[in-house]
C-alpha cells in the first residue's frame, strides 16, 4: 500500500513538474531580438542606443561599427524610424520572422499582421536588406561568439522566472492558459522591455515577455534583481490568461471601452496603447497582479505602491476593479472561471463610463502642480534674456530622483545644473544663452516629476519671450 502510494505521489510530482514547464519555458536569448536591437542601435535609434550593458555596447561597435552605412541601415534611419518604426514596433518583426540565417516571415506579412505603422510593402524591403545585412556583416560570428554570454545571462534570470507561482495562475482563472509565453532575454534592449505576441491563423497566440537588461556586476556580466524584473514577468503573464477573454467578448465591452478610451486616450496612447481593446486586457493584468499581490500576502506599503501606479498611469478604475476580482475569487462555486465572471466585468466597465470623469478628478488631485515661476511667471513676454537661475515651485513635495523637461514647438532653451530645494518642492536650474526678442518653451512631464506617494504630473508647459535689446 506505501509503495503504491509513493508511486503515485511520484507520478504526481513529475506530472505538475511537466506541467509547469508546458505553461512557461526557462529563458533565453533570442537571436532575432539581438539582431534587430543591433539593427536599430546602429540606426541611432534612442530607446535601442542606451548603454546599460557597456561591454555589450562595445562589442556590438567593434563588429559593427564599419556597416553604419550599409542600406539596412540607412532605411531604417532615413524611412522607417522617420515613419515612427521604433520601440516595440521593432519587437513585433523580431517575433513575426523566422531566426537566421534566411529569414522568413512566419505567416506571410500582411497591411494588418505587425504592430503599427509597419506595412507589407515596409516589412518585406526591410527583411531582405535585413538578410542581406546579416550575410554582409558576418552576424552569425557574433552571435556565436556571445553564446556563452548569452547562456550566462539566461542562467542568471532563473531565479526571478523561478519565483513566479505557476500554479496561482491556474488556480485564479481557473484554466490553462492559451497559447504560450516565453521569457527572452534582449541583451541589446537597455532599460527597455516589451510585450508583444503573435497570432497564429488557429486563434493560438504565443505572448512574448522580452527582458532589457539595464544592470551588470562589478565584471560587467548582467545581473537580474528580483525588485527589478519580477514585476515586469509576474504582469506579463498574466496576458496569456486573459488577452482571448477580452477579444471572446469584444462586442459586450465595446461601447464602454469606447467611451472609457476616449476619456484617457492620451495617457494612453503615451504607453502605446492604441485602443480599448489593448486598454482593457490592461486593466484586468495590472488588477490581477494587484490581486496576486495580495494573496501572497505582500507588504501593504508594496500593494499600495503598486495600486498607486496604475492609477497614475490612468488605469484610473483599479481598485475599484480589483474589489471586482476579490468578489471573483470569493465565490468560485458560482464563477469556476475568470471567463464566466465576465459579465460582472462587462457590468463594472459599463457603470464605471457614468463614473470616469469623477475618478479622472479625484486622481488629478492627487499630481503635483506648478504653483509658480521665478524670475517670471509663465507666458511672460518681456523677460530679462540675462536672467540665470529659474526656481520652479511646486504644491507638494516630489521624489526628487530625477527631471524630465521635454521640447515644445518653440526654441527650446539651454538648461543647466538641475537641482531640487532640500524639501524638494522645487526645481532650480539655469537658463543659459539666451537671445533677445525670442520666444521659448519648454515642458515639464509626469515622467520626472512625481510626488512622494508616486502620481506624476500633467504635462505643463513654460511659454516666454524675451525682451528686445
Amino acid at each position: 500500500m506505501k509503495q503504491t502510494l509513493g508511486i503515485f505521489l511520484l507520478l504526481i510530482t513529475l506530472s505538475a513538474c511537466s506541467e509547469k514547464k508546458t505553461i512557461l519555458k526557462e529563458p533565453k536569448v533570442d537571436k532575432r531580438v539581438e539582431l534587430l536591437s543591433i539593427v536599430f542601435r546602429l540606426a541611432e535609434s534612442p530607446v535601442y542606443s542606451q548603454k546599460s550593458f557597456p561591454k555589450y555596447v562595445e562589442k556590438i561597435k567593434n563588429h559593427f561599427g564599419e556597416f553604419k552605412n550599409h542600406d539596412l541601415i540607412k532605411y531604417t534611419k532615413n524611412e522607417l524610424r522617420e515613419n515612427g518604426v521604433d520601440y516595440s514596433a521593432v519587437m513585433s518583426m523580431a517575433i513575426h520572422i523566422t531566426e537566421p540565417p534566411n529569414m522568413k516571415p512566419i505567416i506571410p506579412f500582411s497591411d494588418n499582421l505587425l504592430e503599427k505603422p509597419w506595412e507589407k510593402k515596409s516589412a518585406t524591403k526591410f527583411l531582405k536588406l535585413l538578410n542581406q545585412f546579416y550575410i554582409d556583416t558576418d552576424c552569425e560570428t557574433f552571435l556565436n561568439n556571445n553564446k556563452e554570454l548569452y547562456e550566462t545571462a539566461s542562467n542568471r534570470f532563473k531565479k526571478v522566472y523561478q519565483n513566479l507561482d505557476l500554479e496561482w495562475y491556474q488556480n485564479f482563472y481557473g484554466e490553462s492558459p492559451k497559447g504560450e509565453f516565453r521569457i527572452i532575454n534582449g541583451l541589446g534592449n537597455g532599460g527597455a522591455s516589451y510585450g508583444p505576441k503573435i497570432i497564429y491563423p488557429n486563434e493560438n497566440e504565443v505572448v512574448y515577455a522580452i527582458m532589457g537588461t539595464w544592470s551588470v556586476d562589478s565584471l560587467g556580466v548582467p545581473k537580474y534583481k528580483m525588485k527589478d524584473y519580477f514585476p515586469t514577468i509576474l504582469h506579463e503573464f498574466n496576458h496569456s490568461f486573459v488577452n482571448h477573454i477580452v477579444k471572446k467578448h469584444h462586442s459586450e465591452l465595446k461601447e464602454s471601452g469606447e467611451i472609457i478610451y476616449n476619456k484617457v486616450k492620451n495617457e494612453m496612447n503615451k504607453q502605446a496603447y492604441g485602443n480599448w481593446e489593448i486598454m482593457y486586457a490592461e486593466a484586468l493584468v495590472r488588477s490581477a497582479v494587484v490581486t496576486y499581490m495580495k494573496d501572497h500576502n505582500y507588504d501593504k506599503k508594496i500593494i499600495e505602491k503598486e495600486l498607486n501606479e496604475q492609477l497614475n498611469s490612468s488605469f484610473l478604475w483599479t481598485g475599484d476593479l480589483v474589489k471586482e476580482l476579490e468578489r471573483y475569487s470569493n465565490n468560485r462555486d458560482k464563477y469556476p472561471t475568470l471567463e464566466s465572471f465576465m459579465p460582472e466585468i462587462v457590468k463594472f466597465f459599463n457603470k464605471t463610463t457614468y463614473e470616469i470623469d469623477t475618478l479622472k478628478k479625484r486622481i488629478d488631485a492627487r499630481r503635483p502642480k506648478v504653483i509658480s515661476i521665478k524670475p517670471f511667471s509663465n507666458n511672460s513676454q518681456n523677460v530679462n534674456y540675462n536672467i540665470n537661475q529659474v526656481i520652479i515651485e511646486f504644491d507638494k513635495e516630489l521624489v526628487g530622483k530625477g527631471y524630465s523637461i521635454e521640447r515644445g514647438e518653440k526654441t527650446f532653451p539651454k538648461i543647466k545644473n538641475p537641482k531640487y530645494s532640500k524639501d524638494k518642492k522645487s526645481l532650480i536650474f539655469e537658463l543659459v544663452d539666451l537671445k533677445p526678442n525670442q520666444e521659448y518653451q519648454f515642458v515639464l512631464t509626469g515622467w520626472g516629476f512625481i510626488s512622494k506617494d508616486g502620481f506624476g504630473m500633467n504635462n505643463f508647459e513654460v511659454n516666454f519671450k524675451t525682451k528686445k535689446k
